[in-house]
């Protein structure tokens, strides 16, 4: 018995080892999705000639590698191991950052989508470390570690926009250059914190007495569709208010850079925070109720959008929109996660992946093209039509399940 109690105790010390390097990476790394955000459809902005159509384009960049590195960093880890394959991502990170720097040195367009997409692949790599800092930990852990790396989040919303500010003139004349430079030094002391981790090889997973069901079979079902299109949906419609906003308050109606990288900042920690509750809600409520408060979030981000071109329209409709975000597609996973069993989980969320990040990179590239065409009110009119669908297919699972009970 002493034995097993000193065995537990043993673990615990050495997975909170683990999770404390391991959040301290996801802060490092996870500055670099809103410094990137908050930047780059300005940065672009200012390359292009007379058409501006294209100024969120490499920002589709960055999600089409976000895309690339969910699939990577499974390939990597499989061949190098968990730890050389983060310390991989990470260095993808550090490279990409460099050339996103130099090309706007050379205001070279094609050259910084290329850098934000590396930065984008390096950012699917750091998405995995949830599930890394789970799977090194105790079973009655494993609640506090991913608490740890959502707290994590919470310092990067606040360290990617204030290197944005601090960082961005001082390679003048050359604009926006210094912060990505600043995210290489980041990027390496990441890798420095990797090598030091001792992570267990993860353990193989048994086959369930259940057959595995055809990927057709389970995708098909009204459960999966809606939880992939309504996180779909939310993650969609994120990505597109906020690849746009900055463009908007910068370009149409004269805020600063700086008041346009705190409004970033406000969103993205909108985004992290409520998760240390979201799952206690959807405990109590049920998941497609916090779904459905997520998509009326939504909704009244469009109604403080609409009310107006003021620095408070702004900010407060980016809060809205990272807390409307957090519901909505946290909600959705976990209804998708319900649609499969465990044996089956590799092929239907490598399936919903390529989906949810295809669209979300094409909505980056909409968000460009949408507001250089017909402007900021005709964006915050796209949130309508998506979130009434989504509403619709999440009552239509409500009845469903209700019936089931009854029966």
């Amino acid at each position: 018995m002493d034995g097993s109690v000193e065995g537990l105790q043993g673990q615990l010390k050495a997975a909170k080892r683990n999770v404390f390097l391991l959040s301290t990476v996801q802060a490092l790394l996870g500055a670099a999705p809103p410094l990137t955000f908050a930047l780059g459809g300005l940065a672009t902005y200012q390359m292009l000639g007379e058409d501006k159509s294209l100024a969120t384009a490499p920002l589709t960049g960055f999600n089409v590698g976000v895309a690339l590195g969910a699939v990577a960093v499974a390939i990597a880890s499989r061949f190098l191991g968990r730890q050389a394959g983060f310390m991989l991502g990470a260095l993808m990170g550090a490279v990409g950052a460099g050339v996103a720097a130099v090309a706007l040195f050379r205001s070279d367009f094609w050259l910084f989508a290329i850098g934000l997409m590396m930065i984008g692949v390096s950012g699917g790599f750091t998405q995995k470390i949830r599930f890394a800092a789970a799977d090194v930990s105790p079973s009655f852990y494993k609640p506090k570690a991913i608490s740890w790396i959502l707290a994590a989040g919470i310092v990067s919303a606040i360290l990617g926009p204030q290197l944005a500010i601090w960082f961005k003139d001082i390679f003048e004349p050359v604009g926006f250059a210094g912060a990505f430079v600043a995210l290489i030094p980041l990027s390496l002391v990441a890798i420095l914190i990797l090598a030091a981790l001792r992570l267990p090889e993860a353990g193989v997973r048994t086959a369930e007495d259940a057959p595995v069901r055809p990927l057709r079979e389970i995708v098909l079902t009204q459960r999966f569709i809606t939880g992939m299109v309504c996180g779909i949906g939310s993650y969609a419609l994120m990505t597109f208010m906020m690849t746009g906003a900055p463009l908007a308050m910068v370009i149409g109606c004269g805020f600063s850079t700086e008041l346009a990288t705190l409004g970033i900042q406000w969103h993205v920690l909108a985004m992290f925070a409520p998760s240390f509750f979201t799952g206690m809600l959807i405990t109590r409520l049920g998941t497609e109720k916090v779904v459905a408060a997520g998509l009326v979030i939504l909704m009244a981000c469009a109604v403080v959008a609409h009310m107006g071109i003021e620095l408070w329209n702004f900010w407060g409709a980016l809060v809205l929109l990272g807390v409307g975000w957090n519901f909505g597609f946290i909600g959705s996973t976990a209804i998708v996660a319900s649609s499969y069993r465990p044996h089956e989980a590799d092929k239907v969320q490598g399936f919903h992946d390529i989906i949810l990040f295809g669209t979300v990179a094409l909505s980056s590239f909409s968000s460009g093209k949408v507001f250089t065409a017909w402007g900021w009110e005709a964006m915050n009119l796209v949130i309508w039509p998506v979130t009434i669908l989504c509403l619709a297919l999440i009552f239509l699972l409500m009845r469903r399940t209700a019936a089931t009970k009854a029966a």
